[in-house]
């Protein structure tokens, strides 16, 4: 056994203990959502600034492309007419192009995941006694 199981143990005994003792009843948010918040990867300087985008609703542009993608293809699954499909289909290249300039990468290695949005909205199209 490691040093760090006898102490996770000995804290799990001591908040049993607190617990039964009702040393947590009463504290204040109690069965509310605790909101974890990692801006760990933000630089400090523009933490304050991002947090006050976030509470007013704005999202970084990867966030609000990533989701219009989504919509797309869930658009296309759900698509029965071949012209919409097609159209949803130039704009899911569109998104996919925009989303690798964004990320410098190639647009080769979005090809798997294009493959798979293909095949999603293929089993999402097949109907009963159609292949």
């Amino acid at each position: 056994m490691s040093l760090w199981n006898i102490m996770g143990d000995v804290v799990e005994q001591r908040i049993r203990e607190a617990q039964e003792r009702g040393d947590f009843d009463g504290l204040e948010g109690r069965g509310r959502r605790i909101e974890f918040e990692d801006d760990s990867m933000i630089p400090e300087d523009l933490r304050m600034a991002y947090k006050i985008l976030r509470n007013s609703g704005h999202l970084p542009p990867e966030i609000v492309a990533d989701r219009e993608i989504q919509r797309t293809v869930d658009l296309l699954a759900q698509c029965s007419d071949e012209k919409t499909r097609c159209l949803q289909m130039q704009k899911l290249n569109v998104l996919l192009t925009k989303m690798s300039a964004a990320r410098g990468r190639s647009i080769e290695l979005d090809e798997a995941y294009y493959d798979e949005v293909v095949r999603r909205v293929n089993v999402g199209r097949a109907k009963p006694g159609r292949e």
